[in-house]
């Protein structure tokens, strides 16, 4: 890239600084990321993919810019995680010499033109790049963070185990060239103070992803991007398609740099093996599973390092069993950690994905007309994680019982006779106090008085009849009581009026055949 082209970028991206209103300066202590007070910051963002061939933002012939900034605010996020290709910066025609107009005709989407003309005629004759910032400054107008992913070399889908840009060294990943793009990246975002991080490439992967390559030119990017934009937090992935980082367990990251380096992992239900959670109990296998997943990258919290679950979801349309069971472990697993994340995805449909336009996304929070959500009942799943429970500047809490399935925390929920237990917001739950070995679950000086009768609700009293519960099944999700006539129960929910149930307990062990979500309570 010539010195001229970088000046002229430099000086065009100006114009928009002064639109951004709010200020991020981000850090890290220990395993949280902070604010400039060192207060917790909890990242809960969505991936808005801006990779594909056209090298567009998707959905930008749907609806207008804003439009899809405030619905992110709507559903509940404060950050997105947007995707682009080096040769935005590295391919000096694709990035000043192409206008969005143009890149949409010579893919023959001339629909999406029309579109484009409709909803954001104020991009359509601009330069690609140009096009990519504006996004980011609206956003930031709607106080959104941005997390800057590269996601690959060209622009077009990701990804593949044999693709030519999967590792360092690979035809179409230039190690020297990769790191030219970050830092003139980094360096024309600078200004730009809803931009909080980098992650420096999506998805690592091939016969050739070793290790020693990795720590021979991951640190090399991160000095490059933290030279040109020392506010950024820093994101490296993994290998094995961002699913390992178990070789850090024995090496450190070295860089000269402090309080900015971030790490990211990906999680996927067919990560796991295609269909395999479908094949297994649900308790015992998310129990295996999270053990993978915490020898592989989540040792890292352990360790005083920021991790950020970058990318995970799910087929949406609800027929996807094996998913559907995965996602539920995860949002466990989640909450227990209090982790940042990023879901994928916001994608309605895209512009042209492999060769085919308008290819419907059901992992795709939105429908295909970038307006309405897809799945409310996934959305409220999500909103049990949005919330930070822990860190610097927040106040210890007692226990919070959380509902994995919905996204709901258990709530005190009074009535004429005595109270019973139900479903509500988390950050209006109630202060739960719990000893396992006591076995007593109490709140406001009320515990729970289990029913002697499955199918009853279940109720609260003031210590005349607390029922000891116990924490079964792998998971220890299940808690469960037994009635004076010996039999075994289990709290569970009636999601058709959130209320809190007793119910034979489920799904125990070895049994593949049945789902235990509705019974899960994770004790935070």
């Amino acid at each position: 890239m010539t010195r001229s082209f970088y000046f002229c970028l430099f000086f065009l991206f100006i114009s928009w600084i002064s639109k951004l209103t709010t200020s991020y300066h981000l850090s890290t202590k220990s395993r949280w990321i902070v604010d400039e007070k060192g207060q917790r910051v909890k990242l809960a963002c969505v991936n808005w993919p801006a990779h594909l061939q056209p090298t567009v933002a998707e959905g930008l012939s749907k609806q207008p810019l804003d439009s899809i900034s405030k619905k992110i605010v709507s559903m509940g996020f404060n950050c997105v995680r947007l995707t682009w290709p080096l040769d935005l910066m590295t391919n000096d025609t694709l990035a000043l010499n192409v206008t969005v107009k143009q890149s949409f005709e010579s893919l023959k989407l001339f629909e999406d033109v029309l579109g484009i003309q409709t909803h954001n005629p104020k991009i359509l004759h601009l330069p690609l790049f140009n096009a990519f910032q504006e996004v980011v400054s609206n956003l930031g107008q709607n106080g959104v963070m941005v997390i800057l992913d590269n996601h690959l070399t060209t622009p077009g889908w990701c990804c593949g185990e044999n693709d030519l840009d999967a590792f360092f060294g690979y035809p179409k990943f230039d190690p020297t060239v990769w790191a030219k793009g970050l830092g003139k990246m980094a360096t024309l975002f600078r200004n730009f103070t809803n931009v909080i991080g980098m992650s420096l490439r999506n998805e690592p992967r091939g016969a050739r992803d070793y290790p020693d390559l990795w720590f021979r030119h991951m640190p090399q990017g991160a000095e490059v991007v933290h030279a040109a934009n020392p506010k950024l937090l820093v994101i490296l992935s993994g290998i094995d398609f961002d699913t390992n980082l178990s070789f850090l367990r024995d090496r450190s990251v070295n860089v000269s740099f402090t309080n900015k380096l971030v790490f990211e992992l990906h999680w996927y239900s067919f990560s796991d093996g295609r269909d395999s959670w479908r094949k297994h109990n649900s308790n015992d296998f998310c129990v295996k599973i999270i053990e993978k997943v915490t020898h592989n990258g989540g040792f890292l919290i352990g360790r005083g390092f920021p991790l950020i679950l970058s990318e995970f979801g799910t087929d949406q349309r609800g027929g996807d069993i094996s998913g559907n069971r995965y996602m539920n472990c995860l949002v466990a697993w989640a909450a227990e950690n209090d982790l940042d994340w990023a879901v994928w995805a916001l994608t309605g449909d895209y512009y042209l994905r492999t060769g085919k336009t308008g290819l419907d996304e059901s992992y795709g929070l939105l429908q295909a007309n970038w307006k309405d959500v897809r799945n409310s009942t996934y959305l409220q799943k999500l909103s049990g994680i949005k919330h930070a429970f822990k860190g610097p500047g927040l106040r210890p809490n007692n226990n919070i019982l959380f509902h994995p399935s919905t996204g709901l925390c258990v709530t005190n929920n009074p009535s004429d006779n005595l109270p019973t237990l139900g479903l509500g917001p988390c950050p209006k739950s109630d202060p739960w106090t719990f000893n396992p070995q006591e076995g007593i679950l109490w709140v406001n000086k009320m515990c729970v008085e289990a029913p002697n009768v499955a199918g009853q609700k279940v109720k609260l009293g003031f210590g005349t009849k607390c029922s000891k519960l116990g924490q079964i099944s792998a998971t220890k999700m299940h808690l469960s009581f037994k009635t004076s006539n010996g039999l075994l129960l289990c709290l569970d929910a009636d999601e058709r009026d959130n209320s809190v149930v007793a119910n034979p307990c489920k799904c125990l062990t070895m049994d593949a055949s049945c789902d235990p979500a509705s019974q899960w309570f994770k004790v935070l």
